[in-house]
């Protein structure tokens, strides 16, 4: 079996030797040898991770059949990007493992993938909150703009003066990002985050462009 390994540390903290002791202690108990461990230096909340897309770029390669990880955050920004990133490992035969957690995506571990589908659920939970809270966010700033707090003469907190009932939509571009390449296509995208067509197409051809 063709194993390798995920860590991550943040900005404060760049030590990940507990990580990588802890994974090889499970990959030598199972038998197995890390071939390499992938290594990122940075806050979960960074976009940029070079290891993790460059551990994904392979696992989609077919090169790699089990990855290892310490713990689910250290491998997503968010339960919903970690479980992306699982789906997308599972798409290509990937077995993904939390080993602090025992989390295994193996078909014969019932109660891991159960627990898999908990977490599944969870996500949608989460991603419903993200659309709950871009909602009120919209009802404060019309309120705002009806009780003149913002708008032609006041600025807007990102120091913008916005129309009337036009809202700029706060939303995770990496979330868009993550749905198109699972082949989801610009109108499902806009459904399932509640955004508007137009901001979809302008945010996956910005990307494109920037690449």
């Amino acid at each position: 079996m063709r194993v390798r390994a995920y860590v991550r540390v943040s900005t404060a903290d760049q030590n990940c030797e507990l990580q990588t002791r802890d994974l090889h202690e499970y990959a030598t108990r199972q038998g197995w040898l890390i071939a390499e461990v992938y290594q990122d230096f940075d806050s979960g909340a960074n976009t940029s991770r070079p290891a993790l897309n460059q551990l994904m770029l392979d696992a989609r390669a077919r090169k790699l059949d089990c990855l290892l990880v310490w713990k689910l955050d250290r491998f997503g920004r968010s339960l919903v990007d970690c479980l992306n990133h699982i789906r997308t490992l599972e798409e290509n035969s990937v077995r993904f493992i939390a080993v602090t957690q025992g989390l295994d995506t193996d078909l014969q571990n019932p109660a891991s993938r159960f627990l898999l589908h908990v977490l599944g659920a969870a996500s949608e939970f989460e991603r419903s909150l993200i659309r709950e809270r871009t909602q009120a966010g919209q009802a404060r700033y019309r309120q705002d703009y009806a009780s003149g707090k913002v708008g032609k003469t006041v600025s807007s907190r990102s120091g913008r003066n916005l129309p009337p009932h036009r809202p700029r939509k706060v939303f995770d571009r990496e979330e868009v990002l993550q749905l198109r390449r699972q082949g989801r296509s610009y109108r499902q995208i806009a459904r399932s985050l509640g955004l508007g067509l137009g901001t979809v197409v302008r945010t996956l051809q910005g990307r494109s462009k920037s690449s």
